[in-house]
């Protein structure tokens, strides 16, 4: 037990009933959020194994534990409306799509290069009481942006920041483990609607070969203007209430982005000839700008009686791409969850979900024309695929345990293996297990 001063929150709760592993600091806790200071600390470990398929078979550890400080400056400074925010993150281990499996939709929402990074970084200003937002600093995509409030219970990182911008985007994007210079917009037009507008640096990472997450191995580059900019848009529709909290438990979400530099044709040179035939002068033709756009739908279907959030609830969404500069050009993911399946396990939640990522036809017809050119069989690119099953099990409010079990089909979009002779064969589908812990202290 910890603190024994007055009624404290932590006095009133044994340890499996707090919601902080550390609970309120004999109070202390308290006081500094009455206060206007709000402290986080969570961490994320997790091991994951690939027994069979991929480029070879690995077990790691990898672990990602976040520090957050947020500032309520309305009651420090007596600054209506305004709140200041960071966060940072230290990542431990290995990944295993990097590893191990050669894959496209990443294993791990924590995969990345071991460092201590600087993520958010913002100064956010309401007004209206609160209908209007605006936020200003270094801030990230998936803060806000093509967000699913019940796909976020999955472990594959598609299901959190989708894998069509993190690996059509410059540099994976503003997206984990980058946040970049920004500004957001947000405006309650209704109780129920909300539209949002974004503009981000372009890149994540200076300009120059190799790594971007080495290239940014600390998250404080605050480039500005380099790399062009990246544009978002979305419309959010809240609905279905809670009866007793009136929370929203459902949503439709429809967005689009634009950015602003150029991309290189995936399959033809600036002659117009294919990539692969041996008369082309190798230089890829130029696009000015890219875009997409995306649907996300959260669907609370049946709701237990008496209950605010328990019962089976899905998602779906949907995000497209130009096939011509783009590797992936659809990614389409859906699952379904419930929450409260067994009886006196309220909190858990069991998840099924999979994603289809397609390959656009491009880098489908680069393949066909490598063949042609050399004589050579070998596998087209095509799609990647991944299922993903779940269960997260709510131990204390501050702890869960989730195993989990992942099948990935056509590891990097059918590409062929590294060990295989003459790139003649496709890295095998692989089989993904394991289990993560996350603890919010």
């Amino acid at each position: 037990m910890l603190g024994s001063v007055g009624h404290s929150f932590a006095e009133q709760n044994s340890l499996f009933d707090r919601q902080t592993l550390t609970g309120d600091w004999g109070g202390a806790r308290k006081q500094w959020l009455d206060f206007g200071v709000e402290f986080g600390l969570t961490d994320i470990a997790e091991t994951l194994s690939n027994p069979a398929g991929g480029t070879r078979q690995l077990t790691i550890y990898q672990g990602l534990l976040t520090a957050s400080l947020k500032l309520d400056l309305e009651k420090i400074v007596a600054w209506r409306g305004a709140s200041f925010y960071v966060d940072g993150y230290q990542i431990s281990g290995r990944g295993l799509s990097r590893k191990a499996i050669g894959n496209l939709l990443v294993a791990s929402t924590i995969e990345a290069l071991p460092s201590t990074r600087l993520h958010d970084l913002w100064l956010q200003q309401e007004v209206l009481d609160g209908r209007v937002s605006f936020r200003l600093g270094q801030i990230a995509f998936d803060d806000e942006f093509y967000v699913s409030r019940y796909s976020a219970n999955f472990i594959n990182s598609t299901f959190g920041c989708p894998d069509l911008l993190s690996t059509d985007l410059p540099s994976g994007g503003p997206c984990y483990p980058f946040a970049v210079p920004g500004a957001r917009l947000r405006t309650g037009l209704t109780t129920d609607l909300a539209l949002s507008v974004a503009v981000f640096n372009g890149n994540p990472a200076p300009a120059g070969r190799g790594d971007p997450q080495i290239r940014n191995s600390s998250g404080t580059n605050f480039l500005v203007g380099e790399g062009g900019s990246l544009v978002v848009t979305e419309a959010a529709y809240s609905f279905d209430p809670e009866p007793k909290s009136s929370q929203l438990l459902s949503d439709v979400k429809l967005g689009g982005w634009h950015h602003t530099a150029d991309f290189p044709d995936l399959r033809r040179d600036t002659l117009g000839r294919s990539l692969a035939d041996p008369a082309s002068n190798g230089i890829a033709a130029s696009h000015g700008g890219n875009f997409g756009l995306y649907l996300v739908l959260d669907k609370m279907i049946w709701r237990k009686p008496d209950t605010a959030t328990q019962g089976l609830a899905a998602f779906l969404r949907i995000g497209n791409a130009p096939p011509n500069r783009n590797l992936i050009s659809l990614e389409v993911d859906a699952g379904l969850t419930y929450k409260g399946l067994i009886p006196g396990r309220n909190l858990d939640i069991l998840g099924i979900a999979a994603s289809y990522a397609r390959i656009g036809n491009a880098t489908r017809r680069l393949s066909r024309d490598e063949i042609l050119f050399t004589g050579a069989a070998g596998p087209i690119r095509d799609y990647e695929t991944v299922l993903e099953i779940t269960y997260q099990a709510r131990l204390a409010p501050w702890w869960f345990l989730q195993p989990d079990l992942q099948l990935v089909f056509h590891p990097g979009g059918h590409a062929a293996a590294p060990s295989s002779v003459a790139g003649l064969e496709p890295i095998p589908n692989a089989l993904v297990i394991g289990l993560r812990s996350a603890i919010n202290f």
